[in-house]
């Protein structure tokens, strides 16, 4: 049951962790450079930036004297991993060469009510046409303004960039509904350490093919230790702690400020420029969000939730 205390706790911490997401995108753009000035793979980023907390993470699991994961866990670990080990970080990476670090914060600013979609479907709840309404609303308005920034000059499309965040979105979506259900009966921040952990018989050997040939300036290794340490390692322990003590519907609406604060953090670390279109966009998409994430869910009827034999 949570008090008054914990509540307020839990939304500092889920706040904290939202801080700590935000400056994802604009590091890894810091890291993976742009199209004429390549610096980094995508490949590397996400990878070693997975070893590197994997072995912050073995540490604390050794220090804390960490159980090992039960084995109806081990395949929701495996789930968790493929979305926040895997998925987010690499398509992530991938897009940030071609996009700005403000065009992707729009783009994957739905990303709370597809978390909220996979954590219903999760937990055999249905959502309520109002819902699925704002869902809708806001991914049509994601897909529109990434129409409109594509740039190309042959009728409507969308840049292959922006795909690869929606994927990223997807994958972040089912990553933190599947996380957020482990660390109900897991110490939270055991659960992103044991994905990263199981995750390394992958990460490191991909890490060590992908390594950067060319020598890369300290400002992008300064992006890749950020993304190592606090995207993949420190903003997990305070996201998931944070919904352990205020409640998921609590905390999870701090999400809503995310978008903007990556466009801030874009402006000193980037030097890129807000502008009219991009804040409407983003405004909107919050708009959408906010709405959406007032809509009730209700449990799925037994008789409906069980199938018949």
């Amino acid at each position: 049951m949570s008090t008054p205390q914990n509540i307020t706790k839990g939304l500092w911490l889920g706040l904290l962790g939202i801080v700590i997401f935000s400056v994802t995108l604009p590091m890894t753009r810091l890291a993976v450079g742009t199209p004429d000035a390549p610096l980094m793979s995508g490949v590397f980023i996400a990878m070693g930036r997975a070893v590197v907390a994997a072995a912050l993470s073995a540490v604390f699991l050794l220090a804390t004297r960490a159980r090992l994961p039960r084995r109806q866990e081990f395949w929701p670990l495996v789930i968790t991993a493929a979305g926040v080990v895997f998925g987010f970080p690499l398509f992530s990476s991938l897009a940030m060469r071609y996009v700005e670090a403000m065009h992707a914060s729009v783009i994957v600013g739905v990303l709370p009510l597809a978390t909220a979609a996979a954590g219903a479907l999760l937990h055999r709840q249905r959502p309520s046409v109002g819902f699925w309404l704002c869902a809708a609303m806001g991914s049509g308005l994601v897909v529109a303004f990434a129409v409109l920034r594509s740039g190309s000059a042959g009728g409507l499309s969308i840049h292959f960039a922006d795909l690869l965040l929606l994927a990223a979105m997807g994958s972040a979506a089912v990553g933190y509904a599947y996380g957020a259900r482990l660390s109900q009966h897991m110490q939270a921040e055991h659960v992103i350490c044991w994905a990263l952990v199981l995750s390394l018989p992958l990460t490191l050997p991909l890490a060590m093919f992908s390594w950067p040939n060319a020598s890369v300036p300290a400002s992008a290794w300064g992006g890749f230790a950020y993304v190592a340490v606090f995207s993949m390692w420190l903003g997990f322990f305070a996201w998931y702690r944070g919904l352990a003590l205020g409640g998921t519907v609590r905390v999870s609406q701090v999400q809503l400020v995310q978008p903007f604060l990556s466009m801030l953090f874009s402006v000193p670390l980037l030097g890129e420029s807000l502008d009219a279109v991009t804040v409407g966009f983003g405004l909107a998409v919050i708009a959408t969000v906010f709405i959406g994430k007032k809509m009730p869910v209700h449990p799925v009827p037994q008789t409906l939730a069980t199938p018949r034999p």
